[in-house]
């Protein structure tokens, strides 16, 4: 069998970033099952429990609908146009209740990775942050569930459900979109190469900054200024606004070494969360 056969059969879907979406998609309703009040504050949000839950279970059901080939405009990609955005369609949706909306986190995860599943890899309909291949689609997915699975896990008092393997089925999406949500103020003036190796095998990627502009490339640089690495759950956590830095570093969870380390802190506030 050629390769684009198996490419045809196997689809866009891997087979672990499939459980990985069906896991994370069930824990998070496992967590919710717990919730008694759905008006219980977010941590760090202006969100209600309720509403939390109500915004994700809409994108997950976004995420399916455009995995199955539909058009669904989301904004323009930029931070105010997606808060807009999700403002409208939690506005459009009355549902709060925590036990019907955990059925639909799930369900809608799993129309997503079915149809991911089905079909081979290739560009998909353009989503909230702009085209992207169906594969990493299904990154995007898992990140999205994984940062609001965080946010309601600490609003409950329960243990996250992020760890390593999860985290390496993200970082697909994290890297394919750094270079737009890049924060071209506050790289101004600054021409450096990264590379951030993820602890525990997870894997190195390299990042070029050029007066603001941000080039990223799946494998490490051979001569980087600067060398982080970082737990991949704090990676994560800070890649997506849920952890300070500084915090992280005090932790022991990020080393910066090489010919310049000073830049080790500066790297997060390059980019804005998406």
């Amino acid at each position: 069998m050629d390769q684009a056969a198996q490419q045809d059969i196997r689809g866009a879907l891997p087979e672990g970033l499939g459980r990985a979406i069906r896991q994370s998609a069930d824990d998070i309703a496992t967590v919710l099952s717990f919730a008694r009040d759905p008006q219980v504050a977010v941590p760090r949000s202006t969100w209600t429990l309720g509403e939390a839950a109500a915004h994700l279970a809409l994108a997950n059901e976004l995420m399916a609908d455009l995995a199955e080939g539909r058009d669904r405009p989301y904004g323009d990609g930029t931070p105010q146009s997606l808060a807009a955005a999700n403002a409208e369609s939690l506005a459009g949706f009355g549902e709060r209740r925590t036990e019907p909306l955990a059925a639909m986190i799930s369900e809608q995860a799993g129309r997503c990775a079915d149809a991911l599943a089905a079909a081979p890899d290739g560009p998909a309909p353009a989503t909230p942050l702009g085209p992207m291949d169906r594969s990493v689609l299904g990154s995007y997915l898992l990140t999205h569930m994984l940062g609001h699975g965080y946010d309601l896990a600490r609003a409950l008092g329960f243990p996250h459900m992020l760890d390593a393997e999860r985290v390496a089925w993200c970082v697909p999406f994290l890297l394919s979109v750094m270079p737009a949500v890049a924060d071209g103020a506050a790289g101004a003036g600054l021409t450096a190469g990264y590379t951030v190796r993820l602890r525990g095998g997870g894997g190195a990627f390299g990042v070029t900054v050029a007066d603001g502009a941000v080039r990223v490339t799946a494998e490490p640089l051979d001569h980087p200024d600067c060398t982080i690495v970082i737990d991949p759950v704090a990676f994560l956590l800070i890649a997506l606004g849920r952890r300070n830095p500084w915090a992280a570093m005090a932790r022991g969870q990020v080393l910066a070494f090489g010919r310049r380390p000073w830049l080790g802190p500066r790297f997060p506030s390059l980019f804005v969360a998406p």
